[in-house]
């Protein structure tokens, strides 16, 4: 599964593998592709220099990248109290009565939350760069479209490559303008934040707007045939993030949110801004249902719909309220039915790339080399 991208990372193969867990990261690097990980729960810049400290060891030298959360424009002097204060007593009313209703317990007095998306405010996402160029960071992807051009001066002047996710075609020429080296063409069937348009129709559309300009292609890809399908219609390489969720490596912390995940069919998720504010695809819970129901407040914009269900996650992934527990995960969860390592994943796509390879040059007429 090479690639002109693959090659001018190093990469044996051209799959990128998205995730918040430094373990996955550096297992996708060491199976020959692409970890990154993502940095948007790290609000400590320590923390996250611990983690890459760690993925450096892990990784064995193999390239990686880093996935931060940064608006395009700089929004000054507002802090994440003045965020808070704007968000209405209806609604945190509205949560804690939903809380009450299926019984989740407090946190023990002086616990703090432990999901928090201060990530998303760029004064955090800064301190995390000032930690990424430490390190050998390849690639710096930004899933709120382009960062700031600072940013992007930074990252070049660090050899660094710079990704963004876009959801259209015009997002993507925006993209291309604003000077970035690679573009993630995601489509409606992915995990999180994710536009309206699916990947078949999408990936082309992309690599025929921004080209020369590499495209990798995302959302609803799982299996090497699917990879092979995106590289067919103009991708250097598939994007993938749900897939490795129910990885060995992989933690969760929550064997309730494993067995939910395995069990789940392609149609058991759906795009809501329940989580954060904007579109999201995730599993469908009581959660989301209470939120989507036009009887309720209606969820808030981008980040104040985070900050206000940061506590209330928190509690319910740690008492493991099944009702209510859920994640971001891709239409792709439906083929997430094992725990498996991450070289296993990665054998079964390059396995299955080379299967559809083989029948594209059999039905062409052609032999397989």
């Amino acid at each position: 599964m090479e690639t002109e991208l693959s090659r001018e990372l190093g990469i044996e193969h051209a799959i990128f593998g998205f995730t918040p867990f430094p373990a996955v990261a550096a297992a996708i690097s060491r199976a020959g592709g692409f970890g990154v990980l993502g940095a948007v729960r790290y609000t400590d810049p320590q923390e996250l220099a611990r983690d890459l400290d760690r993925l450096d060891k892990l990784a064995d030298g193999k390239p990686y990248g880093l996935d931060v959360v940064m608006p395009a424009k700089k929004v000054e002097g507002v802090t994440e109290a003045d965020v808070e204060a704007m968000i209405p007593a209806a609604h945190r009313s509205f949560v804690q009565d939903l809380l009450t209703r299926y019984g989740v317990p407090e946190l023990a007095e002086g616990e703090a939350s432990g999901w928090r998306i201060t990530g998303w405010m760029e004064e955090v996402a800064r301190g995390q760069l000032d930690v990424a160029f430490d390190h050998p960071i390849k690639l710096l992807a930004n899933a709120l479209g382009s960062p700031p051009a600072d940013v992007i001066e930074r990252a070049h002047a660090h050899g660094v490559l710079v990704a963004a996710l876009a959801g259209s075609a015009e997002h993507a020429r925006r993209h291309a303008a604003a000077g970035i080296d690679v573009v993630v063409a995601q489509g409606y069937e992915a995990g999180g934040h994710t536009g309206e348009i699916g990947s078949m129709v999408l990936v082309p559309e992309v690599v025929e707007a921004v080209a020369p300009l590499p495209v990798l292609a995302a959302g609803g890809i799982g299996s090497g045939e699917q990879a092979a399908a995106g590289l067919a219609l103009g991708a250097q390489g598939v994007w993938l993030g749900s897939l490795w969720l129910t990885t060995e490596e992989a933690d969760l912390h929550s064997a309730a949110l494993t067995r939910k995940l395995l069990a789940a069919g392609s149609g058991d998720t759906v795009r809501s801004r329940a989580l954060t504010g904007k579109p999201a695809r995730q599993l469908r819970t009581a959660w989301t249902d209470a939120w989507d129901d036009p009887a309720g407040p209606g969820t808030l914009p981008m980040p104040l719909q985070g900050l206000l269900v940061a506590e209330a996650v928190s509690r319910i992934q740690k008492y493991e309220v099944g009702e209510l527990l859920g994640t971001p995960v891709g239409q792709i969860v439906g083929r997430m039915t094992s725990e498996r390592s991450v070289q296993a994943v990665v054998d079964d796509l390059t396995r299955g790339f080379e299967r559809a390879v083989t029948r594209i040059n059999r039905i062409a007429g052609r032999s397989a080399t």
